[in-house]
């Protein structure tokens, strides 16, 4: 997650960005007015920085040509209100990212403009990165099974045939694109991915194709969709299954055609990106339903590689459960963190219907538990309908066989809460979770 700078002299304003955005785990800070930002932006780094343009002092023009001076990686969103279009368009020619009228029209639309704004920061550092990376993925540590997905894999690399990625929820379809990209000739170039099933119809099209000024209501300046943010570079389409028939004609052309307009647009431009799409549904039973195009699935199944689920590469199980449990460690800020014995044998004995999305799951819980650097046997929730033999610390002391999952994380989620002083964003920190995983929990669980 980002950290975000919000300057507004408005402290309702302040609030309610601060809010919308701590919700999707940002680490939010704000300032007053222009001067106090300029003095946070010089002691801590920050990724986005969200200013409104008139305030006492330094104003956010200014602060903003401060920030592109000084911190040119920094992105930057502007805030004004109805009536100082003007001011906004100056700002975009300091080289602002994008900018809002004020009020701003709802929390989804917020979020939506400052998670394009951290795209684009991760794309202009992404050569770098590319750079720095080369060689890192691992798909495998010898699994049988996945030796055959590895030579596909790297014979269709250097090609610029489009590969449908298939397989079950959680297998590695993302992971498997990034490889894909990294091994192709395209790898100094940006990896764009689109989730077909997280946003609405609407949304989705303006998100793939970008749109026009005026092309629907809230649309009050151009904007680039993610195919163009994606030129030179790779396009992975996830869960493509979700696209209903009029955005699957859509996609079509643009594969058949190589070129797209934007939406209320009239200009023609070129899709100069490498196309790759997942999905974990059958389209062949989807296109016998009528509700997948056939000429749609035979554009994008040009080179299709099936991706084999957990249980079918147990050799991998051991070594990816040591990866990501190092990965969790950092996140909780508690590096070194390792398995025992006897919890790695009891991960061998686990079907994992959700593949390493569950695997991770069960690991961060696992982590949450353990009190030291080993994560024991007796740590791992591995059955919805049974407890875990440990207990959190609100009950240690206590053996609890009948206790539900449901009833430990709520006594988890309790204890965190009480420790913190009713501190949400502290207690979500403390259990190793996003606060807006912590607030999904708390409504599921009626303690709001």
């Amino acid at each position: 997650m980002a950290r975000i700078l919000v300057a507004d002299d408005e402290e309702g304003v302040r609030s309610f960005i601060a809010e919308a955005l701590e919700v999707e785990g940002h680490t939010v800070t704000t300032a007053a007015d222009g001067d106090e930002a300029a003095r946070l932006l010089a002691k801590q780094g920050v990724d986005l920085l969200v200013t409104d343009l008139r305030m006492p002092g330094m104003d956010g023009l200014t602060l903003l040509r401060k920030v592109r001076e000084e911190q040119p990686d920094v992105e930057v969103v502007v805030l004004t209100a109805v009536g100082s279009v003007e001011s906004a368009v100056s700002a975009m020619k300091a080289g602002a990212f994008e900018y809002l009228l004020k009020p701003v029209g709802s929390p989804a639309e917020l979020r939506l403009t400052v998670a394009r704004a951290l795209e684009r920061r991760a794309l202009l550092n992404f050569r770098a990165e590319a750079r720095q990376s080369t060689g890192s993925v691992v798909l495998s540590w010898g699994a049988p099974s996945m030796g055959p997905v590895v030579e596909a894999l790297r014979k269709v690399a250097p090609t610029q045939a489009t590969v449908l990625l298939v397989g079950e929820s959680g297998t590695g379809k993302e992971v498997a694109a990034r490889a894909l990209h990294q091994w192709s000739e395209r790898s100094e170039g940006p990896f764009v991915a689109v989730n077909c099933a997280a946003l609405t119809e609407t949304l989705l099209e303006s998100e793939l194709f970008g749109h026009e000024k005026g092309a629907f209501t809230g649309a009050v300046a151009q904007r680039r969709g993610r195919i163009e943010l994606a030129q030179g570079g790779t396009f992975f389409l996830d869960e493509v299954g979700e696209l209903k028939a009029e955005l699957q004609a859509k996609l079509l052309r643009v594969l058949q055609e190589r070129r797209f307009e934007r939406v209320g647009g009239t200009r023609t431009l070129e899709a100069d990106v490498r196309w790759v799409a997942a999905t974990n549904r059958d389209l062949r039973a989807m296109m016998a339903r009528g509700e997948f195009r056939e000429d749609l699935y035979h554009r994008l199944a040009v080179f299709p590689i099936r991706l084999p689920s957990l249980r079918e590469r147990p050799e991998d199980l051991g070594p990816l459960a040591e990866l990501l449990l190092r990965r969790i460690g950092d996140e909780l800020g508690r590096p070194g963190l390792k398995l025992s014995a006897e919890a790695s044998a009891r991960l061998q004995t686990f079907p994992w219907p959700g593949n390493v999305r569950e695997l991770r799951n069960a690991l961060e819980r696992a982590a949450i538990l353990a009190d030291g650097p080993v994560v024991d046997a007796r740590h791992l929730w591995l059955d919805a309908t049974s407890a875990p033999e440990a207990t959190p610390a609100a009950t240690v002391g206590t053996r609890l066989p009948d206790t539900t999952l449901e009833a430990l994380e709520r006594m988890a989620i309790e204890q965190a809460i009480a420790d913190e002083g009713g501190n949400r964003k502290r207690a979500a920190q403390r259990l190793g979770i996003g606060l807006r995983t912590l607030y999904d929990k708390l409504r599921r669980y009626g303690m709001q």
